[in-house]
């Protein structure tokens, strides 16, 4: 009855660990999507000239996930309500921070965007849409440094921890 739970402790503690590692690489891949749908965005800004709540769903057909959700969501409430974009990109986005794992600093940069969306013409935006890349490419590589070095201990410290664990109820 012992053995069982310590492989259940230690099962348990190697969860936690590779759970809070799968966090970090999440947080890199949703920030990767993030650009594709914004560099997506800025050539629909500059070259078809659809309106914002039509180009975001073209882009939302084209990806998966979170961020097609929130593309969907930003579309919709900018459709059915009568909230500007910024208030539209402001309460979709609430609405995606709950359910992804990125940093605050990650979505305070999408936040400023969404403070300058559809309130400029089309080369205006595109620098706004330019300036956002920037910032995700930077939290991007902020992101992958802390992946590369945190993804690896915290799945060790999981199994370690657990073991530590059996060994001292032992």
């Amino acid at each position: 009855m012992r053995w069982i739970g310590a492989i259940f402790i230690i099962f348990s503690t190697t969860w936690l660990g590779y759970y809070f590692a799968g966090r970090l690489s999440e947080r890199t891949k949703e920030l990767r999507a993030w650009k594709l749908a914004l560099q997506s965005l800025e050539a629909e800004v500059m070259y078809s000239q659809l309106p914002l709540q039509e180009a975001c769903r073209r882009i939302a057909s084209q990806l998966n996930g979170q961020i097609k959700s929130f593309l969907l969501n930003f579309a919709s409430l900018l459709e059915t309500s009568a909230h500007s974009a910024k208030e539209a990109w402001k309460n979709a986005l609430d609405e995606y921070t709950k359910k992804v794992s990125i940093k605050e600093s990650d979505a305070q940069v999408l936040m400023q965007f969404g403070e300058t969306i559809g309130m400029h013409d089309k080369f205006s935006q595109q620098k706004q849409i330019i300036l956002a890349l920037k910032h995700l490419e930077r939290e991007e590589q902020e992101a992958l440094e802390s992946q590369s070095s945190y993804e690896r201990m915290s799945k060790m410290l999981g199994i370690l921890s657990g073991i530590l664990i059996v060994i001292i109820l032992v």
